[in-house]
């Protein structure tokens, strides 16, 4: 039975601020009913784990910068009534090409030289539930080194976006880029991440893309018509070390389910010969796109099952179109075993 790791308490508020990532607020709720309703496993509440763990992935300003962003702009608006009751948002960014050091003393430019976009609003709760989320995912890593073969963190908000020290497309902490630097702490030599939620996650490409003990392969939609943009095209793969251990394969959202299902086995065999001793999945809550219908998520799980490796699986959010895709998998790896 898998061991599914969820954030019962801390939920990130909804601004109201229009979303390009198709994020659904009830995702997490609607998700967790329809694992129950379906019987996959056991539920378990994390266990904090301590910010030394986070910083073996995010930068320890960045880390600073966000638990204490919000005070920070509270204390802003306590001069300023016109910025009461509104979230965080960033409006400038340091010009391309800037260096990093050394970091603004002004709040707000600190804040552009962290944040990816604008529509990534900070609010009171954003710390608590990224926090949590992250204690999610570090949980359910450390599941399989207990003996589990399979876990679930579900988490809001979602992480794949988020830069070892930056933030966007609706993401703060890494969750899969997290739970596959503690197996790697905890004594394996390879981990794979294969991300099949619809946006590429480019900030879990960023953390690994130098790097040749962590294969990062990614089937998402084509940055050119989709979110992240900038990143995600099949030439990055990888640089120095890295090179060859990061491998994306973009697609149209027309591209019908055969051609999404070729690319799967692609990335499977890229897995194989990576030989990984443990797996980490990113996957959403599938919108209706790629031709892919109720039936084919079950498949997507039992073709990963079939790689025989101990997976997390990481919920990267999204809309609970297609009856539940990210449920399905999980049932299809569960069942497959």
């Amino acid at each position: 039975m898998l061991t599914f790791y969820n954030e019962h308490h801390a939920q990130q508020p909804v601004s109201g601020t229009p979303s390009p990532w198709d994020e659904q607020p009830d995702a997490v709720s609607l998700t967790l009913a329809e694992f129950e309703r379906r019987g996959l496993g056991r539920i378990v509440t994390p266990h904090g784990v301590p910010l030394v763990s986070l910083e073996r992935v995010h930068s320890p300003r960045y880390l600073h910068f966000l638990r204490t962003a919000w005070s920070a702009w509270s204390a802003l608006e306590s001069a300023a009534s016109a910025l009461a009751g509104k979230p965080l948002l960033p409006a400038l960014w340091p010009p391309r090409g800037t260096p990093a050091e050394p970091e603004p003393d002004d709040f707000l430019a600190r804040l552009g030289l962290f944040a990816s976009d604008s529509r990534t609003p900070i609010t009171g709760g954003t710390w608590s539930a990224a926090k949590t989320g992250a204690d999610c995912a570090i949980n359910a890593a450390h599941a399989l080194r207990v003996g589990e073969r399979g876990s679930f963190a579900l988490t809001s908000p979602p992480g794949h976006h988020a830069r070892a020290e930056g933030f966007g497309g609706g993401c703060f902490l890494n969750n899969s880029a997290l739970a596959a630097q503690h197996l790697l702490d905890d004594g394996l030599g390879r981990v794979a991440i294969l991300d099949i939620a619809p946006h590429h996650g480019h900030g879990t490409q960023d953390v690994f893309y130098a790097r040749n003990d962590v294969l990062y392969v990614s089937i998402h939609l084509d940055p050119r018509q989709a979110y992240p943009y900038y990143a995600g095209h099949a030439g990055e793969q990888g640089t120095g070390a890295g090179l060859g251990y990061n491998m994306n394969l973009p697609l149209s959202p027309e591209c019908g389910s055969g051609a999404w299902f070729a690319a799967l086995e692609t990335a499977c065999v890229k897995l194989a010969m990576f030989r990984p001793e443990a797996l980490v999945v990113s996957l959403g809550a599938f919108a209706p796109g790629f031709g892919l219908q109720a039936g084919d998520f079950l498949r997507i799980g039992e073709r990963i099952a079939h790689l025989g490796l101990p997976a997390a699986f990481m919920f990267e959010g999204g809309s609970t179109g297609n009856g539940n895709g990210a449920v399905s998998i999980l049932e299809g790896f569960e069942t497959a075993a």
